[in-house]
């Protein structure tokens, strides 16, 4: 079966098109980050108008690359949520035409399980595991059922890991997007000094809860001091951000008694979080498994693949149906 997954839940602009939620055929992701950038982060106003001018042409590429036209495809997969509610708009709206020009199924996949679902891409996954998802808006750790079966255990309670090194590298005086700028400056920095907290939340009733929001204010105190040693600092927020991520994720791990990680979204594609976090889980007999750095920001190929599964599930999203946002994973 052949899908057409849509993705504009934010700055890029995905397409891709995938075969029986296993087989990239092709992708294509135009992305408004740089213009952006200007303005230190995401104008949802201007994201919005940007997927309106990219929508038509990342379709074409992917069809294109996949060698297939519209008419090959079984169905239409949508991030429907959540999102920009300008931004989703303008995929939910370019599915529905689709979808209902070519009498084809429409199925609404929301964001967070589509990252999850870039897993899929590399190899079948296998249930029940731990799925840790980290991005600029989102950081959460639940137990993986099912297709379709998520469970949560753990959520942050202010920023996401992502917005941590996005506010750091804002800070230290970087550029947009921060995660990326971070990971580069901090493999220059070598050993360092400094050190920044890791929040351990004092919650019996919710043990896997994560907190980034300290690290802001305890780097810009340690930037006042020391504005000349940018790298070591970057090198110490990576760090701290790490080190939190793994220690609840294994924490989770050992007592679910499960034996795989999944891990996705935007900060899945941090080499630092990658190494640390396998390495720790193989100290419990767990694996880690992770989408190809290209796919674990934002692309339509994780829709189309989430699509797939959901599509096996039945189901499908009504043409009454909007974008939702905000729309707990879950629902």
């Amino acid at each position: 079966m052949l899908i057409l997954g849509i993705e504009s839940s934010c700055d890029d602009t995905g397409v891709g098109v995938v075969e029986d939620g296993r087989w990239l055929r092709g992708n294509s992701r135009l992305s408004s980050a740089a213009m952006h950038a200007r303005f230190g982060g995401v104008v949802p106003e201007l994201a919005s108008r940007e997927h309106v001018m990219a929508i038509i042409p990342a379709m074409e590429a992917a069809l294109d690359q996949a060698g297939v036209s519209l008419t090959d495809c079984d169905a239409f997969a949508v991030t429907q949520g959540p999102g920009l509610l300008g931004a989703l708009l303008v995929g939910v709206t370019a599915a529905k035409a689709l979808a209902l020009a070519l009498s084809r199924p429409l199925i609404g996949v929301h964001h967070l399980e589509a990252h999850l679902y870039a897993n899929a891409l590399v190899a079948s996954i296998e249930y029940p595991a731990l799925a840790l998802v980290v991005s600029g808006g989102h950081t959460a750790i639940y137990r993986w059922e099912g297709d379709g079966r998520l469970v949560l255990l753990g959520d942050t309670q202010d920023d996401a890991a992502g917005e941590a090194l996005d506010k750091g590298a804002r800070i230290l005086g970087l550029g947009y997007p921060g995660g990326p700028a971070i990971e580069r400056l901090a493999l220059s920095a070598g050993e360092t000094p400094f050190r920044l907290p890791v929040a351990r939340l004092r919650r019996p009733q919710h043990p896997y809860d994560l907190s980034f929001s300290g690290l802001k204010t305890a780097l810009a105190g340690l930037y006042r001091q020391y504005p000349d040693q940018s790298a070591a600092l970057a090198h110490a927020l990576q760090e701290a951000v790490v080190a939190s991520l793994t220690e609840k994720a294994v924490q989770a791990l050992v007592a679910e008694r499960l034996h795989r990680i999944y891990l996705a979204g935007g900060v899945s594609a941090n080499q630092r979080l990658r190494t640390r976090l396998a390495e720790r889980a193989s100290e419990f007999g767990g694996q880690v498994y992770a989408p190809e750095p290209a796919m674990a920001t934002d692309n339509g190929a994780m829709v189309a693949a989430a699509g797939y599964y959901h599509w096996r599930l039945g189901h499908q999203m009504g043409m009454h149906e909007g974008p939702k946002t905000p729309y707990p994973l879950g629902e």
